[in-house]
């Protein structure tokens, strides 16, 4: 016999999107106000007590949960492994039978659970308590088999899902990623985990591009365009055309860069004797410059709101190194 499905009130797709949105993001206000609550028994507290029990621990944070708790957990295991924090994802289910030998003591557990009753829980749970393991809890209910044993229970405001069944965790999965990422970010800044830190982490793709230095993209040598003052025209002209990079660096008599002529500076200043003229005469003065150890990501900031193509790289003494050029950063994948 078949049973009556529920009848969903009909919608378009867009105004169903719509209504998602708008539960979901219900959902991060109302967690939102949870933590801005500094009252005794509440998530704030709640929150910087976990913080101070990860920071102190020796070991890594051990993310669990079932479900789509548990596609959650492995996310925020992701994103602390990435900003500093050793983590890893355990399987609950595989925890049973082996999976806890992955965990040591100065490990701390972090449990995800709506509802605070998940049964492929209770053994991560005793073995918890028995090895004297931290155990953190994100559920919505403190009064729960886990958020009782849990050292720390940050309990997340009770929302309505967005599925239209109060079914499928959505709203739910959504509060418990961003709780995620705010723990993940607090632990980042209590840490002192650095861009230059992050770079360490993240050698591939666009992201590892942007984590470059100055010093390992820009053109040096024989490929820096540079000329001394009291030098022509024609003579900078001919060091921008055959260097290919649309400017050049002016240096005083000590190799300190004094000034900088690009292609812009040619077009505005056109003139019959213009090759004739001297390059003190068209340049920019104390041009915008970069130290070697800039990142890539600060660099394409840089020339992006200044609206300007090259940088040169200089070193303490205003000596330069280098020339960094917008195409550098494309063809490298990070602009």
């Amino acid at each position: 016999m078949l049973v009556a499905m529920t009848q969903i009130p009909s919608a378009t797709p867009l105004s169903s999107a719509l209504r998602t949105l708008r539960v979901e993001r219900d959902g991060i206000a109302a967690l939102e106000a949870a933590l801005a609550s500094e009252e005794a028994g509440t998530l704030a507290p709640a929150f910087a007590a976990a913080v101070a029990l990860i920071v102190a621990s020796t070991g890594r944070v051990i993310v669990t949960g079932m479900g789509k708790s548990g596609h959650v957990a492995r996310k925020i295991a992701s994103t602390m492994a990435s900003t500093g924090q050793p983590a890893s994802f355990v399987h609950p289910g595989e925890a049973s039978h082996g999976d806890l030998g992955m965990i040591v003591p100065g490990d701390t557990i972090l449990a995800l659970s709506w509802s605070g009753e998940t049964a492929e829980l209770a053994d991560l749970i005793v073995f918890s308590r028995r090895h004297k393991i931290n155990l953190v809890a994100f559920t919505s209910r403190c009064d729960s088999a886990l958020g009782r044993e849990a050292d720390v229970c940050l309990q997340l405001p009770v929302a309505e899902e967005a599925c239209p069944n109060g079914l499928a965790p959505t709203t739910s999965t959504t509060m418990q990623m961003a709780l995620g990422d705010a723990l993940a970010i607090a632990l980042l800044e209590a840490r002192g985990f650095t861009a230059h830190d992050f770079k360490t982490l993240h050698p591939g793709g666009k992201l590892g591009a942007l984590l470059k230095y100055a010093r390992d993209i820009m053109r040096k040598g024989d490929d820096m365009p540079s000329v001394l003052l009291g030098s022509t025209m024609g003579e900078a002209v001919y060091q921008m055309t055959n260097k290919g990079v649309g400017c050049v660096g002016v240096t005083d008599a000590q190799g300190r860069l004094t000034g900088i002529i690009t292609d812009g500076d040619l077009r505005r200043k056109m003139r019959a004797d213009l090759m004739a003229a001297r390059v003190e005469e068209i340049m920019t003065h104390n041009p915008r410059t970069v130290p070697p150890d800039t990142l890539a990501a600060e660099a394409l900031e840089i020339l992006e709101s200044r609206k300007i193509a090259a940088l040169f790289v200089v070193d303490d003494s205003g000596r330069p190194l280098g020339v960094l050029h917008f195409h550098d950063l494309l063809k490298l994948g990070a602009a």
